[in-house]
């Protein structure tokens, strides 16, 4: 279970990375829409991150948790 939590983690980490690299670039162009938060805000931006990453890890905790809890000889068997 932690080899499949820690390649999930680190895709999780790499999309976060990706979308908060995103958000940035965007920020200028979404300013429009924000009302009471300045379009960089460091704390926001770290809010979210962490608020996706931890649903991100979540969602991959339950189906690893699960995939553990299966005979090897019985998943080889059903393929």
């Amino acid at each position: 279970m932690q080899t499949l939590m820690r390649e999930r983690a680190c895709m999780s980490l790499l999309g976060v990375a990706i979308g908060f690299v995103v958000a940035l670039a965007l920020s200028r162009t979404l300013a429009g829409l924000l009302f009471g938060v300045q379009a960089t805000d460091r704390m926001t931006f770290a809010e979210v991150a962490a608020l996706l990453l931890c649903v991100a890890l979540a969602a991959c905790y339950l189906p690893a948790r699960r995939a553990t809890r299966v005979d090897p000889m019985v998943a080889l068997r059903y393929e």
